[in-house]
């Protein structure tokens, strides 16, 4: 198999409605490379104004769990890939598949195959033995002498002669001759439909007019076309997407983020409006645009657009494009989506006036963050009980300035008229300059003492936040522990 020209341009006829499909099975949760796959099926039915249907290939039971499909659907939902209809389970059109194979057998483009388990078995080691490819010999291609009560397998009668070419919107035209092709099984012996099978005819009978799938697939579709053009239906436009690869270019792993979409949500805290942006520039471009929204995303959307080798996936890249989504995120919108993490960190639910606060401080807090774990962390210390806890950058940092100067700047804030950012820097420096101290002397171990940190968001602007008693109230309870530590030493 070889591809030489280039892709051609993506040219949809205007009189055909668009119908695209992303078919994930049930076998572990939304991989971040079939959301990449949604993601391009949605946003070219959108484009041509057309369906993106969604079904479910839970057909391998063994492995199919209600789990995975619900975390599938959660993911969709969660990214916003909104499909069209009901979602359509593959299992549940066992019957359907099975007459289609039928229907074949009748026409005589199908056949019953005896071969047992141990003939086939032969067959593969001496194939493996004289280093040929291993296929089905067709030896009950043309037979008619079946034998009575014998389990058998129904073939698809593939074409052994010439070649075919698919003109794939992505790769450009691929030819494979046929007879490397072999007659592949449509029906088990226990009269259960194949995945290729079963793909063919729910493709057909969802009136999907393009199909757009990772590149590994791209074997498939030879078969998969033998079968379409045996029944005699309407032959899909093929867009076979190059798979992610890692930053290494080794195939992408779970070291590389190869996890499901969940993951990127609950315990990397990325938003899903990132994840997506970022996706999109996954093997997809529009001129030098980095920050694409969905809109955008569906006027400019086009198959041309993708390119013929492995994306990289980067986490720095994304996380820098989450943390742009972050920023200009709305305040109560960052308040609600953090407000689980403080909960569980803090073993509390939190209340109205913990809901405030973090509306108050959110403006100040997101500049500081790349990620919603980034930002409950920066906001833990607003929702702390006194006495709050002290990590040892602070402890060093109260230690160094010593009670006298934070009991001095502890007096200075409390003299303030208005418990105002602006008023209380003006402080800060007035004491500053009278004791010809830096406002850095001033200021950090102030910072210390009210967040428990050594970095935070500007100290006047938390101060302003946490208003007079809390303020003031930590600040005692620093003191306390350094003249406690102090008369211990």
């Amino acid at each position: 198999m070889g591809a030489s020209q280039p892709a051609p341009a993506d040219t949809t006829t205007p009189a055909a409605r668009v119908v695209t499909r992303f078919a994930p099975s049930p076998t572990g949760f939304l991989h971040i490379g079939g959301a990449r796959t949604a993601l391009f099926n949605l946003l070219f039915a959108r484009h041509h104004g057309g369906e993106f249907r969604l079904r479910i290939e839970d057909t391998d039971r063994a492995r199919s769990t209600d789990a995975a499909i619900a975390a599938i659907l959660d993911g969709m939902t969660w990214l916003g890939l909104d499909w069209d209809g009901e979602v359509v389970y593959q299992f549940a059109r066992a019957a359907r598949h099975a007459e289609v194979a039928h229907q074949l057998l009748a026409a005589g483009h199908a056949y019953r195959c005896y071969a047992t388990p141990a003939e086939l078995e032969a067959l593969r080691e001496a194939q493996r033995a004289a280093k040929q490819p291993m296929r089905y010999d067709g030896r009950w291609r043309d037979r008619t002498d079946w034998p009575n009560d014998q389990p058998y397998v129904i073939r698809l009668k593939a074409p052994r002669e010439g070649q075919v070419t698919i003109e794939d919107r992505v790769q450009g035209p691929v030819t494979v001759a046929n007879a490397e092709l072999d007659d592949m099984v449509l029906l088990r012996s226990d009269g259960t439909p194949t995945y290729m099978l079963a793909v063919v005819v729910d493709d057909h009978d969802m009136g999907v007019t393009h199909v757009i799938r990772g590149d590994d697939h791209l074997n498939n579709a030879f078969r998969q076309l033998a079968l379409i053009r045996a029944m005699g239906w309407q032959e899909p436009v093929y867009a076979h997407i190059p798979l992610i690869h890692g930053s290494d270019g080794a195939k992408l792993s779970k070291r590389h983020g190869a996890l499901g979409v969940d993951a990127y949500r609950d315990e990397m805290g990325l938003l899903p409006e990132a994840v997506e942006n970022y996706l999109l520039r996954l093997g997809w471009g529009h001129g030098d645009d980095e920050i694409i929204s969905r809109a955008q995303a569906t006027e400019w959307f086009d198959l041309a657009g993708v390119g013929r080798g492995p994306a990289r996936f980067d986490m720095k890249k994304l996380e820098s494009v989450n943390g742009h989504y972050l920023r200009s995120s709305d305040d109560a919108r960052l308040v609600t989506l953090i407000a689980p993490r403080l909960a569980a960190a803090l073993g509390r639910a939190l209340g109205a006036a913990d809901q405030d606060i973090l509306q108050r401080s959110m403006a100040e807090l997101k500049k500081r963050a790349s990620n919603l774990n980034d930002l409950a962390s920066g906001a833990l210390f607003y929702l702390r009980s006194r006495p709050i806890p002290m990590d040892d950058a602070a402890a060093k940092l109260l230690a160094s300035a010593g009670p006298d100067l934070v009991l001095a700047a502890r007096d200075a804030l409390a003299a303030a008229g208005d418990w105002t950012a602006a008023a209380l820097e003006a402080e800060a420096r007035r004491l500053a300059e009278a004791r010809q101290w830096k406002l850095g002397q001033v200021a950090q171990p102030l910072r210390a003492a009210v967040t428990g940190a050594a970095q935070s968001p500007g100290l006047f602007d938390v101060l302003a936040t946490l208003g007079r008693e809390e303020s003031l109230g930590r600040i005692d309870d620093a003191l306390g522990t350094m003249t406690r530590e102090g008369a211990t030493a």
